[in-house]
């Protein structure tokens, strides 16, 4: 009995792969069976091209097959330090879409010997930067047309105010919008790492910007006309903007609550005690139907073609968002409401 215990520690020690009795023992076992995984563990080899030139760029060996196109990117961007991950699309055909960061390189459709196609999408800045840059612009740019700096009007006009009441309240809902947008931008949104191409950054300023100057500059030029039923008007519509804004705020914090409790698994957002919440009974982006709402409102208040025109556009694009995440949940979550429309309730 003592032989057999001393040949068992023995066997453990040295890597013994049977006892005294000819048997496996425990610990050869679980020697033999890590040999055995270490041998079957694979290493791919990922040839990096231009997408454009077929050009090779870089090759990586020995990659991890649960790395992900993520750590690729950072890999390659040791190789080629001006191109960041962030700034760089990896595809696995040169007219295919960018690959995701979180695919991981065994489940793709390719062997050990993988090739992939490198496309510089060009300078990128972060979320919070793109947000501040849209909303700062407008809040600024109108500014100059309300308070009528010289060369905007006539000499005559320079520095004055309007006299109708309708700009001042015009003003204050303008600068409220932006600067809510600013604070939300701060202080609510939880951007993910994701960046924008600078190009784009520059086409989204000129959109915002511009649109802001023209519709300033209608509002408070010196021939405005206030709107055609006066005071009521305008205090129907000032009610339409503050409580769209009140609401397009409440929904941006409920996304923002959506994981406040810690958990990693996704959820798709539902009615709060919030009364503004409640939208989500009838649209999955309420967040863009109270936007909607608030340009609506402002459009009546000042019953300006260019303000009315904007929010068109403006719901062009929203709906296109809209639709787009509608469409994610109802593939993400197989109990997802059906009574739910994109931006609309009941309509669209």
């Amino acid at each position: 009995m003592v032989e057999e215990l001393l040949v068992h520690v023995c066997g453990c020690m040295f890597g013994s792969h049977a006892d005294a009795s000819g048997h496996f023992s425990p610990c050869a076992q679980r020697t033999q069976h890590q040999s055995t995984a270490m041998s079957r563990t694979t290493f791919f080899e990922v040839k990096v091209l231009d997408a454009k030139t077929k050009e090779q760029l870089c090759f990586l060996d020995k990659v991890d097959p649960r790395s992900t196109i993520g750590d690729i990117k950072s890999l390659f961007h040791k190789a080629y330090p001006r191109w960041y991950p962030a700034r760089q699309a990896l595809m696995l055909d040169a007219k295919d879409k960018s690959l995701r960061d979180e695919a991981v390189l065994q489940n793709l459709p390719v062997g050990t010997a993988a090739t992939m196609y490198f496309s510089d999408l060009g300078p990128q800045l972060g979320w919070t930067v793109v947000f501040l840059a849209e909303c700062i612009g407008p809040l600024l740019t109108y500014l100059l047309f309300y308070f009528r700096v010289p060369y905007i009007y006539s000499h005559k006009y320079a520095f004055t105010s309007s006299p109708h009441p309708v700009v001042r309240v015009a003003f204050a809902c303008h600068s409220l919008h932006y600067m809510k947008r600013l604070i939300e931008t701060i202080f609510v949104h939880r951007f993910s790492h994701g960046t924008m191409p600078l190009r784009t950054i520059v086409r989204n300023c000129v959109y915002y910007w511009g649109f802001s100057a023209w519709l300033a500059f209608c509002i408070n030029h010196p021939l405005y006309t206030p709107p055609s039923y006066g005071e009521l008007q305008v205090n129907y519509a000032l009610v339409i903007f503050v409580m769209c804004e009140l609401g397009n705020f409440s929904i941006h914090l409920t996304l923002n609550n959506l994981r406040g409790d810690g958990s990693r698994s996704r959820r798709f957002p539902e009615p709060t005690k919030n009364p503004f919440t409640w939208l989500f009974i009838f649209v999955s982006c309420p967040n863009y139907t109270y936007e909607l709402g608030a340009w609506v409102g402002f459009s009546i208040m000042t019953q300006c073609l260019p303000v009315a025109f904007y929010t068109l556009l403006g719901f062009i694009q929203m709906t296109i968002w809209a639709k787009g995440k509608h469409r994610a949940y109802s593939r993400e979550f197989k109990d997802y409401p059906t009574l739910r429309m994109a931006i609309i309730p009941l309509i669209l």
